[in-house]
């Protein structure tokens, strides 16, 4: 174990000095063992795999780096040149030693700048490379899902430390709520509901048309005047016509007893018969407004959309002062 970390600690004080910025003379001594446990090439994003990355949704290009770096207490004695490539074939053992179900990222959405680097005599290291990566536009990752990419060393003059052979990068393109406005709501109806407060909370209150109203003071709230239905709660509103979709925004009743939703699920429909599960998510129990992206609905045509109320805070009823979609 003792040999491990230490060995754990060259690779890291090396990746740290990679990419031209050589520090070998650093590394005066090593554990006593065979010098070829050392001499191996690796990539030095590996050592802490994997990469986890989240990108702006944009028309601009991002990027990741990727390289190579020489193991040992030498520099290169020699040109060595060393290849890539997106290794797809770890993608299911990776997910099965992780516990994860990532997608491997689409072709398309993703450029290497090069197949192949050379760690130049004299050198530690290759020169950085990038993959560039698109998410937006045709051929652009989903929004909000998160996928992996292996990128390996494919082959080297030198023997390959297995273990940081290859990087795996996750990746989600993350949208940011400030590009997306709510939409009019101006022809949007209330098509259904589980029930409503019709009567007990005043003449201008309680009735689902009221988190479409434009103000806060007001909310719709589930029935408690002679009966009281428990969850799962919901609203299905019509927007009039087809939007595309990204998410819901909420506002939580103006006062501070319960009722505030607290897991939501999210249908999307176009024609109010054949629905979408868009997400499901939990908010915050709050007065503030709260908005929230559809991973399985986002950039997608909808013209109906069915919030479903699983649980709510403090109470087996529920109630909401504004609701919106952008």
């Amino acid at each position: 174990m003792i040999t491990k970390n230490i060995s754990k600690q060259i690779l890291l004080l090396v990746a740290v000095c990679t990419f031209g910025l050589g520090c070998k003379d650093k590394l005066d001594l090593l554990p006593n063992q065979p010098l070829e446990n050392y001499v191996k090439v690796y990539m030095p994003e590996a050592v802490n795999a994997p990469v986890l990355k989240s990108f702006r949704i944009t028309d601009s290009v991002q990027t990741l780096t990727y390289g190579a770096v020489l193991g040992g207490k030498d520099y290169a004695t020699a040109d060595l040149p060393v290849t890539f490539k997106v290794n797809k074939a770890v993608v299911d053992s990776f997910n099965l030693a992780n516990k994860t179900s990532y997608p491997l990222l689409p072709d398309g959405s993703y450029t290497l700048s090069s197949a192949s680097a050379t760690i130049a005599k004299g050198s530690v290291s290759t020169a950085p490379l990038s993959i560039a990566l698109k998410t937006n536009g045709a051929g652009a990752m989903d929004a909000l899902k998160v996928y992996v990419l292996p990128v390996s060393i494919a082959s080297a003059p030198v023997k390959v430390n297995e273990a940081l052979r290859t990087t795996f990068y996750i990746i989600k393109a993350q949208p940011d709520f400030a590009n997306y406005p709510n939409y009019d709501r101006s022809t949007w109806t209330v098509l259904g509901f589980s029930s409503q407060e019709a009567n007990g909370e005043g003449p201008n209150n309680g009735r689902a048309i009221f988190a479409l109203d434009g103000n806060t003071a007001t909310f719709w709230h589930t029935q408690w005047s002679g009966a009281a239905p428990g969850p799962p709660h919901y609203l299905i509103i019509d927007m009039g016509s087809s939007k595309i979709m990204h998410g819901l925004s909420f506002v939580g009743r103006q006062a501070d007893a319960g009722g505030k939703p607290n897991e939501v699920n999210v249908q999307v429909s176009q024609d109010n018969i054949t629905w979408t599960n868009a997400g499901t998510f939990n908010l915050l129990n709050n007065k503030d407004l709260q908005k929230q992206f559809l991973p399985n609905a986002f950039n997608k045509p909808a013209r109906y959309f069915k919030v479903v109320i699983n649980s709510a805070y403090n109470g087996s009823y529920t109630q909401i002062a504004e609701l919106n979609a952008f």
